[in-house]
C-alpha cells in the first residue's frame, strides 16, 4: 500500500510529464500560475502539499484532465 508521501511523489511526477510536454519550463509553469520556480520543484518532488482544488488549478493551467494527473502507479 502506497503512503501519503509516494502518492504526493507520483502526482507531482505526473505534474511534471504535463508540465514537459506543454514544453514549459518550471520557471515558465510558475510565472503562469503566479507561484515561485522553488514551488513548482516542491510540488514535482512530492514535498509540497496541494488541495484538490489547487490540484484542478494546476490541471487547468497545463490544459490536461485532472484524472491524468491523478494516475496513481507504482513504479
Amino acid at each position: 500500500m502506497l503512503n501519503k508521501r509516494d502518492i504526493y511523489r507520483i502526482i507531482g511526477h505526473n505534474i511534471r510529464d504535463a508540465r514537459k510536454s506543454k514544453n514549459l519550463t518550471q520557471e515558465d509553469f510558475a510565472e503562469l500560475m503566479d507561484k515561485s520556480w522553488s514551488y513548482i520543484a516542491k510540488l514535482e518532488t512530492g514535498t509540497q502539499n496541494f488541495s484538490i482544488g489547487k490540484l484542478i488549478d494546476i490541471a487547468g493551467f497545463l490544459q490536461t484532465d485532472l484524472e491524468k494527473l491523478l494516475k496513481i502507479t507504482k513504479d
